[in-house]
């Protein structure tokens, strides 16, 4: 166990528990800011895995504890697996640090423990926090939508229509829509089915934008999501989410929890800091400085999404027609564990010349910022989603895989800000897409949605507005302990 930075406070002490994935390090380093922006002191307790670089943020502790992941787990790029044994390796260690932070506190007079807060998928800390009597509090960094989604794949089991293969139970005695849903949901386990039927009481989501993991088997996701979604003792639950983009759903959740919810996002427009894992090239600022104002299209599949050769070449290709400059992020090991330029048809880069750059990763948030972008081809990870919304940039939505799906439905069929991809790439279908937001009077009507959208947020955020008045809710709770 290793203390890298010690941080001395007299305000009470808040220690933050992130999964080590940048999708949930960022979410949870925000809000790690905005609470020490409100008199808290931060100490983050991280696994040796993906570990944030402590000198981005010189207020906050930072205690590394030991995983004992194995390479050959961490190189498998199998996420059910590796979060289950994270969350089996971190328990001891994590209550041991604990225990000496206690005690530290008691004998060098050191800002006391108000309460721990932990990322959904670190279950683990519940258990540990009622061990050493401290309060806790849930992150959640996925949308209200996905956890409605989840839940209800959930309830289906816990009626019996389905077992744990993904098969019926009692088939004869089931309504017709619940035959209905048991086989497309053992098609989407097991099959890959592209299943249009809506989801009863999901509206507008198919069966097929069901958040399911094809990895593994549904007994494994179905525990996965179970663990997750547990409540446990703690005492709130935190989400990076807001009234004007989810506020029915959730109303629902809201019905359906025993402890309170706090929906105080996006954060990170109220804490804009974040620490990227992967090296930034900000040369690509220097490149949209050249281009004219709102013409770019920016590519990004995020920090885990991958794609294979041919679905790489056909987004190229798709790119190139449609005669649009792009920004495009290939993040290396994306693609096969190979270079970009190794991948690319003949050809390609010749037919672009200046009217593309590619990097292997990119500074997001000031990408989306910058007044040349006019779309932005996204797999639709939520951070990503917030990301663009919050500065009024429509997408293209291709989903990988998981609350991705769930995202981009939303993305296209409710807030009408996107056009979703819905098959496998072709140049064709790409380049239509393309031409459909940056071009046609169907994506300048998806801009002006978006752009009242973004307002919309920022007021929001604002003295006045439901994240805020959620957040002051939040301080209140936490002090109260």
């Amino acid at each position: 166990m290793e203390m890298e930075k010690e941080h001395r406070s007299s305000h009470p002490r808040l220690v933050l528990v992130p999964l080590p994935f940048q999708g949930h390090i960022n979410p949870m380093l925000q809000l790690g800011s905005i609470l020490h922006s409100k008199g808290f002191s931060i100490t983050v307790l991280h696994t040796a895995f993906n570990s944030p670089i402590p000198s981005n943020y010189p207020e906050f502790g930072f205690v590394s504890i030991p995983d004992n992941l194995s390479e050959q787990l961490i190189s498998a790029d199998d996420l059910l697996p590796f979060i289950s044994l994270l969350n089996l390796n971190c328990g001891v260690p994590f209550q041991e640090c604990l225990a000496k932070m206690v005690q530290k506190q008691e004998v060098e007079n050191e800002p006391s423990i108000a309460c721990i807060v932990y990322d959904e998928c670190m279950y683990f800390c519940d258990a540990v926090a009622k061990y050493v009597k401290l309060p806790s509090i849930v992150l959640r960094t996925t949308s209200a939508s996905t956890y409605l989604s989840r839940n209800a794949i959930l309830q289906l089991k816990a009626e019996g229509v389905l077992n744990s293969q993904g098969t019926s139970t009692n088939i004869q005695g089931a309504v017709a829509y619940l035959i209905s849903a048991l086989e497309s949901l053992f098609n989407i386990f097991y099959l890959g089915s592209t299943s249009q039927d809506l989801v009863p009481g999901l509206h507008p989501l198919r069966f097929k934008d069901l958040p399911v993991s094809k990895i593994g088997t549904p007994e494994i996701f179905l525990q996965f999501i179970t663990n997750i979604y547990k409540t446990r003792t703690s005492s709130a639950i935190i989400w990076n989410t807001n009234d004007v983009l989810e506020q029915p759903s959730l109303q629902e959740i809201q019905k359906q929890c025993e402890v309170g919810i706090f929906p105080v996002g996006p954060l990170h427009e109220v804490a804009p800091a974040s620490s990227s894992l992967i090296k930034e090239d900000n040369s690509c600022i220097t490149w949209l400085e050249k281009q004219k104002q709102n013409t770019v299209l920016y590519v990004s599949l995020g920090s885990v999404a991958s794609v294979d050769k041919k679905e790489l070449g056909e987004m190229a290709w798709g790119l190139a027609n449609s005669k649009q400059p792009f920004l495009w992020v290939i993040r290396p090991g994306s693609v096969d564990d190979q270079e970009w330029k190794k991948l690319l048809t003949e050809g390609f880069v010749e037919a672009v010349g200046e009217n593309g750059c590619i990097v292997k990763w990119a500074p997001q948030k000031e990408v989306l910022a910058h007044g040349a972008v006019r779309g932005f081809w996204t797999h639709c990870g939520w951070n990503s989603t917030l990301e663009s919304i919050s500065k009024g940039v429509p997408m293209i939505c291709k989903p990988c895989f998981g609350d991705q799906r769930v995202n981009g439905r939303h993305v296209s069929q409710v807030w009408r800000i996107g056009i979703q991809l819905e098959n496998m790439c072709e140049r064709g279908e790409v380049e239509r897409a393309i031409k459909r937001l940056m071009v046609d009077k169907e994506g300048k009507e998806m801009r002006q949605r978006a752009k009242n959208l973004k307002e919309r947020i920022q007021l929001d955020i604002r003295e006045g507005g439901s994240s805020y008045n959620y957040l002051n809710k939040l301080i209140e709770l936490i002090m109260s302990f």
